[in-house]
């Protein structure tokens, strides 16, 4: 099977961008035996959404099986693996391209929103049972990284066969100077994990999504959600 795990590039001032950096150590440390494609994005709601943009033409160049969206929620202190995109940009800061929608579509006539097809309950379990903090979560923002897994759920609506979906990482270890632990550190400052820790969760999600597409795991009827 093929695989394709996407991070962004830095904005808002930030010289690195945690999501690129673990997506980068997980192409390093794979071991396959499945084919893994990695590319870096720009943040950019018109890039991230257009027909001719680089999302839409990584899956259209590699076909892939599974693919998984990872990005930036600084200020988090687990991994969070996504169960809904909506349809909605409202961006509180621009983007890289200066772009800046309020209450505006991701896709003219989409529906309201878009469910991930990967089993988010069972990778988040996969994570938990390896020492690293994770949990679902339903909302991605109205920023770029909600774009982007709004029109890559909408892309692969006519691709019933493909599994996806996006996972939020918070900021690492490495990136804000704190020390490295297995688990996750605010140190009286900006929450974070190891990038180690990062990788190796975003290698759970994907082989725990590419065990459910051989149909060899399940999405466990558990609850997940919250009160408010």
């Amino acid at each position: 099977m093929k695989v394709l795990v996407t991070g962004f590039e830095p904005f808002g001032g930030d010289a690195t961008n945690a999501s690129a950096d673990a997506v980068a150590a997980l192409a390093a440390s794979w071991a396959g035996p499945d084919e893994l494609v990695t590319a870096v994005l720009p943040v950019e709601f018109d890039q991230v959404r257009a027909a001719d943009g680089p999302l839409l033409r990584l899956l259209d160049e590699h076909r892939p099986d599974v693919v998984l969206a990872v990005g930036l929620a600084a200020g988090v202190t687990q991994v969070r693996v996504e169960q809904v995109a909506i349809n909605l940009m409202d961006a509180r800061i621009p983007d890289n391209g200066g772009a800046q929608p309020i209450d505006a579509p991701v896709a003219d006539g989409g529906p309201d929103a878009r469910f991930a097809t990967l089993p988010v309950k069972a990778a988040v379990a996969a994570v938990r049972a390896a020492g690293i903090p994770a949990g679902v979560t339903y909302s991605a923002g109205t920023y770029v990284c909600n774009a982007t897994f709004y029109a890559l759920q909408h892309a692969l609506a006519e691709r019933p066969g493909v599994l996806s979906g996006f996972v939020h990482v918070p900021r690492t270890t490495e990136e804000v100077g704190g020390e490295v632990s297995a688990s996750a550190l605010s140190d009286g400052g900006e929450a974070h994990l190891p990038l180690e820790a990062v990788a190796r969760a975003l290698e759970i999600v994907v082989r725990t999504t590419l065990a459910a597409a051989r149909g060899e795991v399940t999405e466990p009827t558990v609850p997940a959600g919250a009160v408010h």
